[in-house]
């Protein structure tokens, strides 16, 4: 079943991990998801941990929680740099609040913990964020590849990938049922 008629935005800033953005971006665009890379500024060119560029879309500013399915936040240095974001913490905030689905990798993770969507969850991300975690109210999960709690979907590391991108898809296709 394809992903057509869901939109998703996956957030951006400088020092991305190369895998964790672009795998997401391009398997959600493969499934007929309607893909909105957003950032700090629009039309500026986000440099990866490698150098690899990216140009967002679209300001994380502007964006319509209402209009959106969900919500993917990679990590890297980008990871981090996000959780500084005061339009980052309340899209994520209300993509979640209305139900959507907020999703985050490595350090991207942080992102919902600081959004307040992890508590009383289970959740997984980079090993550096468990204090984060559990003083967010959500319970640590360390050798899992990838957890779904609810709409809140967490996973450690680029290697984690495939099972990263099922389970946002088959939660996709759940939110459409």
């Amino acid at each position: 079943m394809s992903l057509q008629g869901r939109r998703v935005a996956v957030l951006a800033e400088d020092n991305y991990q190369e895998l964790e953005f672009w795998y997401p971006v391009m398997r959600l665009r493969e499934e007929g998801a309607d893909v909105v890379v957003a950032a700090p500024l629009a039309g500026h060119a986000y440099e990866s941990l490698l150098g690899y560029p990216l140009v967002a879309e679209s300001t994380i500013e502007e964006l319509d929680a209402e209009a959106l399915d969900a919500v993917v936040v990679p990590g890297g240095e980008a990871g981090r740099r996000l959780q500084d974001s005061a339009a980052a913490i309340n899209l994520v905030r209300r993509v979640h609040e209305r139900g959507g689905i907020t999703a985050a990798i490595s350090t991207g993770t942080g992102l919902l913990a600081k959004a307040g969507t992890v508590r009383g969850r289970k959740v997984t991300g980079d090993e550096s964020l468990s204090d984060q975690f559990r003083e967010a109210g959500a319970s640590y999960m360390e050798d899992s590849e990838v957890v779904a709690d609810g709409p809140v979907i967490t996973s450690r590391a680029p290697d984690d990938l495939p099972g990263f991108f099922r389970s946002i898809g088959q939660a996709l296709r759940q939110e459409g049922e």
